[in-house]
């Protein structure tokens, strides 16, 4: 990767299923399965990656053991001069609604803006999964993503890297429609979103989800309408 992309940080991809939804997965509130991926990250860092982004799902709003996992993968990985980054839920568009969306589904889905902040700062890097909103149409995407990019930047500290994510793959099916959360409609809404709320932010970007699913449009529309 250094030979073919100088200057690129390579950061190791670890995700796992979590056991909040089903019998199955990862128990984060088992003190042996965090001690064991402290010590999977450790394995990474000294095989020579530069970084390493988490990404454990369902995690619901206000988990604490979350939390303490966070800051002992962020003590191991400032030890190794690495970055720690993860990826996050959408935030509440609503107050509360989190709890209501789980009482409802079993399924939360989205975080409390308090509970995003305190992931915010215990890592470098912190990545919105802002797709799979159930949004029907291009308008309402690129809106929605507009409000999860002032939320999340409202309460991300300065020194932590907030990306936005882009649909980058054109599945159907239920919470997204491939023809209204596209690429252009997202990077409208993130442009938006960091106008209105932090303008002259500079640890921001968006992240592009999932590079083998893209098509030569989606990289047209982010070479075009973000990269110009």
């Amino acid at each position: 990767m250094h030979r073919e992309l100088p200057g690129v940080r390579v950061q190791a991809w670890l995700g796992d299923k979590l056991a909040t939804e089903s019998p199955d997965g990862l128990r984060l509130q088992n003190p042996g399965t965090r001690t064991a991926i402290v010590t999977s990250t450790r394995q990474i860092l000294a095989a020579g990656f530069e970084g390493a982004h988490f990404d454990l799902e369902p995690l619901h709003s206000g988990d604490a053991d979350y939390l303490d996992l966070l800051d002992r993968l962020h003590a191991v990985t400032r030890a190794h001069d690495a970055q720690l980054s993860v990826a996050a839920h959408q935030i509440d568009p609503l107050p509360a609604f989190h709890s209501f969306w789980g009482t409802v589904t079993n399924h939360p889905k989205w975080w409390s803006q308090a509970y995003f902040g305190q992931v915010a700062r215990r890592v470098d890097q912190i990545a919105v999964m802002s797709y799979d909103t159930m949004q029907p149409l291009q308008s309402l995407y690129g809106g929605y993503v507009a409000q999860q990019t002032s939320l999340a930047l409202e309460v991300t500290p300065d020194s932590t890297d907030l990306l936005m994510g882009l649909p980058f793959f054109h599945e159907n099916r239920f919470g997204h429609h491939a023809s209204a959360e596209t690429v252009p409609a997202a990077v409208r809404g993130v442009r938006l979103g960091l106008s209105r709320t932090d303008a002259h932010r500079t640890n921001f970007g968006v992240a592009l989800y999932v590079d083998f699913a893209a098509t030569e449009a989606d990289w047209t529309a982010y070479r075009e309408d973000w990269v110009r």
